[in-house]
This record gives structure tokens, C-alpha cells and sequence, in this order.
């Protein structure tokens, strides 16, 4: 499927909901699935932060970025081929605009969403949280939400947003406004590209260890909702003596070799992936990151296309030659969607966002299970 098929009035959060009759289906998966001919099955074709995500039957089957100067509102429609009958299509969250035409009516210039100052003292942890130039309702979803913990207002917290530059210049500008004003985003000087997303990751420990004093660092994503006090929880249940990796962690997983996502031998030789966090939500510690800027300041950090491949890639090095690394697993950092009582719930749109705040408003970690 060509990323120019795909409706240009579509947000991140747009979702297809697609009914097939299969005849023939060869999925990029490494478990069995079963298309069967003739037989029904639901497909979900997602637009996220970076790129597509399918599902099949509410199972997540795979993700490919957009081709290289891909911006989403330049898509015309889309297209829909192969050995398949549809059955019946449905189109869910398909704005009459897309935020960045109108910034204005998701963007709300007041005085008690601005961040506070960088704290001079340490805090207990800093979260950077990868945004698109034009996402200015996801942001201020966030800012409105849980950017108002307690932990965050009491400065034991810091939280980001890193951006990097759009191929718009007025969506540069008005994101520049935006910066200027609420004093929490980082741009970064480059242009917004899925194989650049590992150099934000970069930048976050970059600013974790220059521009704060942090015990822990987090990265999460504009469509993840955070518990920070619970997150702060769990992180105190770890010794501060040990080097920490938390998150939702993969064992063995292995890159894909064809497809649009393939991972060429060249790229990576090994047969498998170093243990790596879901990138959505994961929590390193200091002495971890500060090897990380170190490494990456005299030219000896190995890059990676994907940030979280990347991240577990620096913590195995680590891991191997500096000290022995506490690796932290939660199904509760939740790669798709959210899980009841979840600590990171990701794919949220702003919608969700303010529906899970509510919720936590009255005591209960549900998930609103709408777009």
C-alpha cells in the first residue's frame, strides 16, 4: 500500500476499520495466523506518529514508516488492491481539518498549561516525549492531562516535548509560537524523519544530563498517557544503586528481512535483537544515559533506524563492559492500546487523553476504549 493512499484529512489517529474475504495473504509475522479463504477477517490500518500500524482480528501484525518527505496531509485517498473482496469499510476519526491548518482551536494560550522553570536541584526523573511539529492537539492533550501530576507539579518531574522540523515553514512557525509560549518544547535542528527518530532519543539524554540533574530518564511518545506517580512507584521499588532498564521488554525478537520494514543483513547482521523496551514508554538510569552522550560525543554510539532497538543496543554494551544492568519487565507499560490499570497507555488519542485523566480524576486506571 503507497503512503500517497491514504485520505489527506486523516489525523495520527485515524483509523480504517476494513472487512475482508482473504483469497490469498502472506503477512510479515513469525507466528501463525489464520487467513483461510473465504473466510471473514478484520483489518485495522492505523496512521501513527512515524508510520502505519496493521492489525488483523485486533492482533497487531506489523508497522512501516512513511517513505522519506512523507508529510500526512499530503495523501489523496486510498487505494485498496490485491486478491481480496471487502466486505464493508468503516472510517473513524477523519477530521474536518487537520490541527496543524488550525492551530488555534486545540491550542489553549493559558497562563496554567505553561511549564515552570527548569529546577535548579535534582529531580527523580526527566521525560522526553517525541512529538511531531504539526501535533499541537496531542500536546496540549498532554499538557492538560498527565502533565498536571502531582510529581510534575512539585518538580520531582520534568517533562519535554522534542520536535524536530517540519517541511512547512508557516507549521515551523506557528510550532515555534507555541514553543515560546508554553516553554516546554525542544526543537531540534533537522528535518522530521522516521530514520532520524533515534537522534531525539539522542537529544533527550543530551538535555537529561546537560540541562538537568535527573536520577532516571523517561521517553514516551505524544500519544502516551502516563502515570508518572505510578511509574515514580515502581521506580522506587529499584535499589538507586543498580543501573535500571524498565519497560516492556522483548526477548529475541527477530528483524524482518523483506517488506517495507525489512532490516537489510548489512543493517544488522545478528539473527536477533539485544533485549530492547517498547519504545512508547521506558525508563533508563543516569549512569546508563551518561554513557550514552558519552559515546555519542566522540563518534563511537551505534545508530539504528528504530530508537528502541537502538536504546537496547546501547544498554547491552553498557550492560557487557561498564556494570551489570537490572533489566526491569512490565506488561503494564503497554506497547498497544491500554491495559487496566496500565502504567503507560499508548496509541491515546487527545480524546482518550482527557478521558483517562477523568478517570484517574476518580480513583480508577480504566482505559476509554474509543477513538
Amino acid at each position: 500500500m503507497r503512503d500517497d493512499a491514504v485520505d489527506s484529512k486523516e489525523s495520527k489517529t485515524t483509523s480504517w476499520f476494513k472487512r475482508f474475504i482473504g483469497r490469498e495473504q502472506k503477512p510479515e509475522v513469525t507466528w501463525p495466523f489464520p487467513f483461510v479463504e473465504g473466510r471473514l477477517f478484520i483489518l485495522t490500518i492505523r496512521a501513527g506518529v512515524e508510520g502505519y500500524h496493521i492489525s488483523v482480528g485486533g492482533r497487531h501484525v506489523t508497522s512501516f514508516p512513511y517513505r522519506t518527505g512523507f508529510t500526512l496531509e499530503d495523501a489523496t485517498g486510498l487505494a485498496i488492491k490485491g486478491n481480496v473482496d471487502i466486505h464493508s469499510v468503516y472510517a473513524t476519526s477523519l477530521p474536518a481539518s487537520h490541527p496543524s491548518f488550525s492551530p488555534q482551536r486545540v491550542l489553549e494560550m493559558s497562563e496554567k498549561w505553561k511549564a515552570s522553570p527548569l529546577p535548579k536541584g535534582p529531580i527523580q526523573v526527566f521525560i522526553g516525549v517525541l512529538s511531531a511539529t504539526n501535533h499541537f492537539a496531542e500536546r496540549m492533550a498532554v499538557r492538560k492531562t498527565w502533565m498536571q501530576s502531582s510529581a510534575i507539579k512539585s518538580s520531582r518531574v520534568v517533562v519535554r516535548f522534542f520536535v524536530a522540523l517540519n517541511p512547512r515553514k508557516e507549521v515551523n512557525l506557528m510550532m515555534k509560537e507555541e514553543a515560546d509560549y508554553f516553554g516546554d518544547i525542544v526543537i531540534l535542528p533537522f528535518m522530521d524523519r522516521y530514520e532520524l527518530v533515534v537522534l531525539k532519543t539522542i537529544a533527550i539524554c543530551e538535555f537529561g544530563v546537560q540541562n538537568v540533574t535527573a536520577a532516571y530518564i523517561m521517553k514516551g511518545d505524544d500519544d502516551t498517557f502516563i502515570r508518572v506517580d505510578t511509574v515514580l512507584k515502581e521506580i522506587e521499588g529499584i535499589s538507586p544503586k543498580k543501573s535500571l532498564y524498565m519497560g516492556n521488554l522483548n526477548l529475541l525478537h527477530r528483524p524482518l528481512r523483506s517488506g517495507k520494514w525489512a532490516v537489510t543483513y548489512e543493517e544488522w547482521p545478528e539473527e536477533v535483537y539485544p533485549p530492547y523496551a517498547n519504545g512508547p514508554g521506558y525508563i533508563i538510569s543516569i549512569d546508563i544515559v551518561k554513557f550514552i552522550v558519552s559515546q555519542h560525543a566522540n563518534k563511537s554510539l551505534r545508530l539504528f533506524k528504530m530508537e528502541d532497538v537502538s536504546m537496547g543496543m546501547w544498554v547491552e554494551q553498557f550492560n557487557s563492559s561498564i556494570t551489570a544492568v537490572q533489566y526491569s519487565h512490565n506488561w503494564k507499560f503497554c506497547q498497544y492500546g491500554c491495559l487496566v490499570d496500565y502504567y503507560t497507555a499508548h496509541y491515546q488519542s487527545p480524546r482518550q487523553m482527557i478521558c483517562l485523566w477523568d478517570k484517574l480524576a476518580r480513583g480508577r486506571a480504566h482505559c476509554c476504549n474509543f477513538r
